[in-house]
């Protein structure tokens, strides 16, 4: 590795330090302040959901990217830019809906068929569902699910690979996502009415890790419009979820998440799931 790799490699670990911190401050003093469910802050799998995040942050990140920009050279070589003169705020708000479609149907299959279950299992492995819960996520099942996203995107010419101004709408998806994925894990009981109906909400997420049947339910991350139309939609006003993990899921560490999916489907706790 050259100095120039370390050099680029230091300032990505410092970047998502600084998120890290971040985010520390904004979530750990709204769930002490609003917590549905009173625990510690240092809960038991702190450390796991931390190497999640610093091992998403560097690897997984790095592998989108790549594949991202093939993505976006291969489908621009092939297809004109059908939606890039589009005003920037109507590219932006269809490119949230276009990419939050991808989503829905990339988190839904993942649910839904055994092979993909078994990375998107690892999510669902949490007991206690906070803010870096979100973090927790196997780079295969993180990498399927965002490009059944990107993949709509760039084929529906929302963006393209020349950068400038085109770009924006991808990336301010990407930030506010990524943040909006924090706070729907986030341990707080905020209800928020009617917008319930139009924007993911931590009540709605948290029946989505439910360890009942109703885990099959809730995908969308932002827009909850498409668990409406495809019929997997379920909030009700004031029950709570018994419980949150998978059936039969051992506490395994870090190392043991990552490699589980890969272990012979004897070794396994089937699916883990609940029909």
């Amino acid at each position: 590795m050259s100095r120039a790799d370390l050099l680029r490699f230091g300032v990505d670990v410092a970047r998502i330090a600084v998120w890290f911190i971040l985010l520390t401050i904004i979530f750990i003093p709204l769930e002490r302040l609003f917590a549905v469910d009173r625990k510690r802050i240092w809960r038991r799998e702190f450390a796991i959901d931390l190497a999640w995040y610093f091992a998403n942050g560097l690897i997984t990140t790095a592998i989108l990217a790549g594949l991202i920009g093939l993505l976006a050279a291969g489908v621009h070589r092939i297809l004109p830019p059908f939606l890039v003169g589009l005003p920037l705020w109507q590219r932006m708000v269809a490119t949230f809906i276009v990419g939050e479609f991808g989503f829905y149907w990339g988190h839904r299959w993942s649910h839904e068929i055994p092979i993909l279950w078994r990375f998107h299992s690892i999510h669902h492995t949490a007991e206690d569902v906070d803010w870096l819960t979100n973090t927790r996520g196997h780079p295969v099942d993180i990498v399927f699910t965002r490009m059944c996203g990107f993949t709509l995107i760039y084929l529906a010419g929302l963006a393209r690979p020349d950068a400038g101004v085109h770009s924006i709408a991808v990336s301010v998806m990407l930030i506010v996502t990524n943040l909006w994925g924090f706070f729907i894990h986030s341990n707080v009981k905020f209800r928020f009415g009617w917008l319930e109906n139009l924007i993911a909400t931590p009540a709605f997420h948290r029946w989505h890790h439910t360890a009942d049947r109703h885990r099959d339910h809730n995908y969308a991350s932002t827009l909850p419009l498409f668990d409406r139309l495809f019929r997997t939609w379920y909030l009700p006003s004031t029950e709570q979820p018994p419980r949150f993990g998978v059936d039969g899921a051992a506490r395994l560490s870090f190392f043991g998440q990552l490699l589980k999916p890969f272990a012979p489907a004897e070794t396994t706790a089937g699916r883990m799931r609940e029909v």
